[in-house]
């Protein structure tokens, strides 16, 4: 027998530090033992063989990536043998299958932060689209206390939508940089410039109702005879762009991820039209005498039509995103809106022969469109606050995608938040 060389004496002290090592770490199972000690052996055996060799710390490094490798393995094919078993096996899981919960009841997206003006900024822009319809059906029919009423208040309306929007955008630069580029995809770009074109014409169509109080001589006579002419077309350019400005409002609260608002989207638009030409109307109700009442009352009961038909809507058929709608401060205001509604056609329909009744009609109306947007408005807030407005209709929708593909529920795409 070969007595042992500076490898063997080497490879010796190599193991008994080994050994020290093991005696400081957390004891392992005997096979685990065993096959690190059978891999060391082995290792051990290939490196006495080779003694003469010079590259005798090659041999002990190697060694020692061996001892590694080996306990590694070991350990991986326990733990894949645990896991194994576990799935396998059927036992019952230490840890519950975890369930979603927003963080502390937090809302999971970001609230609007818009406050009250924009819900103001809503009602008056729907007033000034339904004014400058009902004014350009006064000019149509020739009834010029109608069209007077309606051109008026669609520049008053128009003027506090601006003020609104610059409030809520802090400088009115920012309303400027905004008609830098025009994105059809966009509905705020849109609106913007809905507003730049729908301001000058209802401004040039009210002041051209001082055509009659200016002179009929010189230059302001001159101007006088301008006036009538240059305000029918504006009144026309009006009323054209007004549609367009009373719906974007809706399609631009769809436009966000806002729960209630945005699953409702077929019908905002819709609502806001609705609400738009009720506000009209009772500006022609309260304005106008009787006799010249007539589009203001058509108007009414197809406004009052639409703005019920769409909160109807919005309060069935979206299901638990109803609720918002339904529930708490929108839930009043939108019942409360529909009773004035009614009652505003009712009146506007059965005293076709009072001024009285026409008065209250008309303010019935106004208040009623007031009512709608707010509540809308607070309903679509409301529903950001809470979370479940946005999981529970994620997981409805991704169930119905998975049970309409037949895919087993582990391959069900999580909800995205």
């Amino acid at each position: 027998m070969t007595p042992p060389g500076p490898v063997g004496d080497r490879f010796r002290r190599f193991r008994e530090r080994l050994a020290a090592e093991d005696g400081d770490r957390p004891q392992v199972s005997e096979d685990r033992r065993s096959a690190a000690s059978g891999a060391a052996a082995t290792s051990g055996t290939e490196v006495a063989s080779g003694g003469d060799h010079p590259n005798d710390r090659g041999a002990t490094a190697s060694s020692r990536r061996g001892d590694l490798t080996a306990r590694r393995s070991t350990e991986a094919g326990g733990r894949q043998g645990r896991r194994g078993r576990r799935r396998g096996g059927g036992e019952e899981l230490r840890v519950p299958e975890a369930e979603f919960t927003s963080y502390y009841g937090r809302p999971i997206l970001k609230g609007p932060v818009w406050k009250w003006d924009i819900a103001a900024y809503l009602f008056t822009g729907g007033l000034a689209a339904g004014s400058s319809l009902l004014a350009a059906g006064g000019q149509l029919t020739g009834r010029p206390a109608l069209r007077r009423a309606g051109r008026v208040t669609a520049l008053a309306a128009v003027s506090a939508s601006a003020v609104f929007l610059v409030k809520d955008l802090g400088r009115p630069a920012r309303f400027h940089h905004m008609l830098r580029v025009a994105k059809p995809t966009s509905p705020m770009s849109m609106g913007t410039w809905i507003l730049t074109a729908y301001g000058p014409a209802a401004g040039v169509a009210a002041i051209a109702e001082a055509a009659g109080v200016l002179p009929r001589h010189g230059l302001l006579g001159l101007a006088g005879r301008a006036l009538p002419p240059i305000g029918h077309a504006a009144g026309l350019l009006a009323a054209g762009t007004a549609p367009a400005l009373a719906t974007y409002t809706g399609v631009l609260l769809a436009d966000t991820a806002v729960p209630s608002w945005h699953e409702a989207y077929p019908e905002l638009p819709v609502i806001f039209a609705g609400s738009a030409l009720a506000s009209g109307a009772g500006v022609g109700l309260l304005a106008a005498p009787p006799a010249q009442a007539g589009p203001a009352r058509r108007m009414a009961v197809a406004g009052a039509a639409l703005e019920l038909y769409g909160a109807h809507r919005v309060e069935t058929r979206l299901g638990l995103l109803s609720e918002p709608y339904r529930l708490g401060r929108p839930g009043r205001l939108l019942r409360a809106g529909r009773l004035l509604t009614a009652g505003g056609v009712a009146g506007a329909l059965l005293g076709r022969r009072s001024r009285v009744v026409g008065a209250f009609s008309g303010t019935a109306l106004l208040a009623a469109s007031v009512l709608t947007r707010f509540g809308i408005f607070y309903g679509g807030v409301a529903s950001a606050r809470d979370p479940r407005y946005t999981v529970v209709p994620q997981r409805e929708r991704v169930e119905a995608r998975r049970t309409g593909m037949d895919l087993p529920a582990d391959r069900a795409v999580p909800p995205a938040v």
